[in-house]
Parts: C-alpha cells; sequence; structure tokens
C-alpha cells in the first residue's frame, strides 16, 4: 500500500517563474488605453456639465452637453466639426483646433503606454514594445470610435473622414513617446529600410545635436511669438476689453469665453511666430497679415485675441523689428550644434547646424497645420498661417544664421592657446592624428578631469621645474704655496678672561674667480672651548 501511495499518479506542477503569460499584460495595456480615452472624455464632460449648469439660458438639455463634450473631445484630436446652424444655411466646418486642448489626450494616451511598458514586480511578464503600443492603441480607438458615432448627433458633429485620421494619428504619436519613455528613450542607430546616405548623415552624435539644436531654434520661436502677441494685446488693450465685456454678461459665459482664449494662447504663439519669420498668417481667402503690411480683414467674429490682429495698410518700422526673432532662433540654433570636442572638424560642426535647421523647419511646419483650419465654408474656408511657407521660412531663416554662427563658435572656442607652446602646437597639428590633444594645457585639464571624476585612483600632476644646463668646468692658475702657519683652535672669548691676541694669517694672493658652490656643502662646525674656572 506504502508503494502504491508513493508511487501515485503526480499532481499537476504549478507554473514555474520562467513561464510567463502574457495575456493579462495585453490586456490590462488595452484597459490601459480605454481609460485614457474615458478619462479626457469625463474631464471635457464634467467642464461642459458645469458651465451648462450655470448659464441663465440653457438651450439644449444635459444630453445636448455631453454630445458637445465629445465634439469638443474630437476636436482636441484636430477633427473637424461641422456648424449647421448659420445665417445663410449652408453647414460651415470648425477646423482650428485649439493647441493646449490637445495637451490633454497626449499627455493620457502617453502616461498609458509608458505604464503598459513597465512592470512593478520582477516576476511580472513585459511585453515588447510593439506590443504594449498596439494593445494601448486598439483600447484608446476603440472609445474614440463610439465618441465619434456618440457626437453625430450633437449640435456639432464631427465629420466622420477627419475623424478616421486624426485621432489615431495623434494616438499614434502619443503611444509612440510613451513606449520610447519607458524603454529609456533609446537613441539608436536609424531603420535599415532608410537610404544608406540618410544613416550615414545621421550619425548618432549628429542627428542627436540636430534635435537639440532644431527644438531650440524652434523653442525661441515660439517665445518670440508669444512676444509679441503680448506686446500687440497691450497696444490693443481698449479693443481686447471691449470685446471681452460685449460677448455676453453673465460670469459663466465669460468663463467660458477666459478658458477658450487660454486654450488659444498657443495657437497665437505659432502664428506670432509665423508674423515674424514672414510668410505671416491668412485671415480668410486672399487676406494675409505680414510684417511688410496687410491687406485688412474680413468680417471676423468677435473674440479678445483677434483684436489683436495687426491694422490694415503697409507695414511701420514697428513691424518690421518682429525680424528679430528668427535672427534669435538662429543663433539660437548655431550655439546649440557645435559639440563639446576638439576633434570635430568645421565641416562636421556646419553638417550638424544644417540639420538642426531641417529639424526647426519641420517643427514649425508640423505646428503651423496644427493651428490652422477654417472657421467657414467661404470667405474664412482659409485661417491661420500655411504650414509649407511657414516651414520653408524657417529653415530658410535658420540655415543662414547657423551654419556661420556655428563655425564662428567652434573656431572661437577651440582656438589655439597664445604663447611659447603656440608652436609646439602648430607643429602637433601637422603630424596626423594630433588633432589638438597636444595643445597647450589640454593634457593637463583632462588629466584634472579624469582625477576628479575618480577620486584618488589617478594622481595629481605636479609641475616639474626645467633642468638647469650643466655649468662648464673653469681650469684655475696654479698657486704659489703658503708659508705654513701654525693654526690654533678658535676660543669663545669670556669677560674676565684674557688669552692674548691670535695670530693673524699672512695675506694669500687674490685667485681668479671659481663659481659659487651651492649652500650647504661641506660645512664644517668648530669645537667650541669651555673657560677655566
Amino acid at each position: 500500500m506504502t508503494q502504491v501511495t508513493e508511487r501515485g499518479t503526480r499532481l499537476p506542477a504549478a507554473p514555474r517563474a520562467g513561464v510567463r503569460r502574457r495575456s493579462p499584460a495585453a490586456a490590462a495595456c488595452v484597459v490601459g488605453g480605454a481609460v485614457a480615452a474615458g478619462l479626457g472624455l469625463g474631464f471635457l464632460a464634467v467642464l461642459v456639465i458645469v458651465l451648462w449648469i450655470s448659464s441663465p439660458y440653457p438651450d439644449s438639455g444635459p444630453g445636448g452637453a455631453l454630445h458637445l463634450a465629445a465634439g469638443l473631445w474630437l476636436l482636441g484630436h484636430g477633427t473637424e466639426l461641422v456648424r449647421y446652424e448659420t445665417l445663410s444655411g449652408v453647414p460651415a466646418p470648425v477646423g482650428v483646433t485649439p493647441l493646449l486642448l490637445v495637451a490633454l489626450p497626449v499627455l493620457l494616451m502617453r502616461r498609458a503606454a509608458r505604464l503598459g511598458g513597465v512592470s512593478d514586480e520582477d516576476d511580472e511578464d513585459v511585453l515588447p514594445a510593439t506590443a504594449v503600443f498596439s494593445a494601448v492603441l486598439c483600447g484608446y480607438l476603440a472609445v474614440g470610435a463610439l465618441a465619434t458615432v456618440y457626437a453625430a448627433g450633437g449640435p456639432m458633429p464631427a465629420d466622420p473622414i477627419s475623424a478616421a485620421w486624426h485621432v489615431p494619428l495623434v494616438a499614434v504619436l502619443a503611444a509612440a513617446g510613451g513606449v520610447w519613455g519607458a524603454k529609456g528613450r533609446p537613441l539608436g542607430p536609424l531603420p535599415n529600410w532608410l537610404p544608406g546616405g540618410v544613416r550615414r548623415g545621421f550619425v548618432r552624435p549628429r542627428y542627436a545635436l540636430a534635435l537639440r539644436a532644431g527644438a531650440g531654434g524652434a523653442l525661441v520661436l515660439l517665445g518670440g511669438g508669444a512676444l509679441l502677441v503680448g506686446a500687440s494685446l497691450a497696444w490693443h488693450g481698449a479693443q481686447v476689453q471691449a470685446s471681452f465685456l460685449s460677448l455676453t454678461g453673465v460670469w459663466s459665459g465669460r468663463f467660458a469665453v477666459l478658458l477658450l482664449a487660454l486654450a488659444l494662447i498657443p495657437n497665437a504663439m505659432v502664428w506670432g511666430a509665423a508674423y515674424a519669420l514672414g510668410p505671416g498668417f491668412a485671415l480668410g481667402a486672399g487676406v494675409t497679415a505680414t510684417p511688410l503690411g496687410s491687406a485688412g480683414a474680413p468680417a471676423l467674429p468677435r473674440f479678445p485675441l483677434l483684436e489683436a490682429l495687426p491694422a490694415a495698410g503697409p507695414g511701420t518700422p514697428l513691424t518690421w523689428a518682429a525680424v528679430g526673432v528668427p535672427v534669435v532662433a538662429g543663433l539660437a540654433v548655431g550655439w546649440f550644434a557645435v559639440r563639446r570636442a576638439r576633434e570635430v572638424s568645421y565641416g562636421e560642426t556646419a553638417l550638424t547646424a544644417a540639420l538642426g535647421a531641417v529639424v526647426c523647419g519641420l517643427a514649425m511646419a508640423g505646428l503651423a497645420a496644427a493651428s490652422a483650419g477654417p472657421l467657414g465654408s467661404r470667405r474664412l474656408a482659409e485661417f491661420g498661417p500655411v504650414w509649407w511657407a511657414t516651414g520653408a521660412a524657417a529653415f530658410a531663416w535658420t540655415l543662414a544664421l547657423a551654419v556661420p554662427v556655428a563655425v564662428g563658435v567652434h573656431a572661437w572656442r577651440y582656438r589655439p592657446a597664445a604663447g611659447p607652446g603656440a608652436a609646439d602646437t602648430a607643429a602637433d597639428a601637422d603630424v596626423p592624428g594630433g588633432g589638438g590633444w597636444h595643445d597647450s594645457g589640454v593634457r593637463e585639464l583632462r588629466w584634472e578631469l579624469m582625477r576628479k571624476a575618480s577620486g584618488t585612483l589617478v594622481p595629481e600632476i605636479v609641475p616639474v621645474a626645467p633642468p638647469v644646463p650643466p655649468v662648464p668646468p673653469v681650469e684655475v692658475a696654479p698657486v704659489a704655496p703658503a708659508p705654513a702657519v701654525r693654526a690654533r683652535r678658535a676660543v669663545t672669548v669670556v669677560a674676565g678672561l684674557d688669552l692674548g691676541p691670535a695670530p693673524v694669517a699672512p695675506p694669500v694672493p687674490d685667485a681668479p674667480a671659481v663659481p659659487p658652490v651651492p649652500s650647504g656643502a661641506g660645512v664644517r662646525v668648530l669645537a667650541r672651548r669651555k673657560p677655566s674656572a
């Protein structure tokens, strides 16, 4: 019986830690994408419901407010809404997307993708980046499809064709950014499907610096655009205040107008940058505002930000001063494109600055395309900057200024040191592979940096005094021997003791000058005689 019991059928063993199940992790990523979309919808729904409750004239019920919230969520992805209640009876598209509203779905989607790509426990399964990206995207797009269908019954439904590619585009970019951040933001080699010339042109150190330089130039342009918008709002302060107060007389309506103006501030920054670059922005069919002048504007709706538009007429020195914004942007791109290494050639620095100009132009083109859109079907069908003109102008300005600035900064930062070591530096530059490593002070500086980084492992460099050249021997002429004189021991004179005068040695004839002997060599100490009691 014991043998039968011991040799019975084995029970199924528990799953080992090495065998991991990926289905729960994939399901969690799908749920995370759906939750991200739901949080964005919920935030806008709460905001719209609060404004609807506080409004003294609620035309529609809570259902209409929820439909409007779904439409605003789709508008935050760049989807065009259709407004049917117009004076002419022709449906008018609304395609100007508040860029601040885009930040809500992007941040939520990026957070969901980042959380799906990490694990809290060691034994928890970690999905590959492609699996996390696909799972989060599926959950988000499922909620987006439901929101598109639900918004179709509201006062401003979404265009289905526009929603079919705008929502996936924003979701893909946000999810890719989240997965990239979860994997440690790697900057590996470019994909193999790109041409070889492109992959060689965008080697890792080069395109990392180009991205930083282009981003710096784009930020300078946006900052300059914000400065122009703020100055124009202050210049037209009275008109802006009158427009804000005339739109509505209740606090809830004014609060809604204020929220919309805040959401459109990033759009105004991009428009200001496009204005400073030269192409300007369109205010309707055939009407463009540039620093050289503006032909006026059509019948625009009353809105505080629109009151800050430049006046009709030719340009003035005040509007021409806006050209200083792209000049500063070009200087910034050239400054950030310089690599902190002496072994980089001038051609490499110039190429990095040129790539930074390309990045800046692409960034401004994308922002211009996102900030513009139609506000109607006729004269207001074109509203905002033209994306290709803005991108081309940003590229031209930064390229013309960044390349010479980068080369000049490189030459100034790594100029040869003047002094006795300048000749040695020039000689080392002719040696293949010298490259500035043996420049005056470079080795000491690098050794000091290595010593500080390693603690006490690397000894400190102690300056060594230059060697003293040997003194040639000097022949001394023979001297006649002096008569022998009995030398007496030196004594110490004590008061009350008279030892008599000591004999004086006869004078010795002068001998030729002999080089001085270093101090401390052959010193003789004489004995001291005690006085007798």
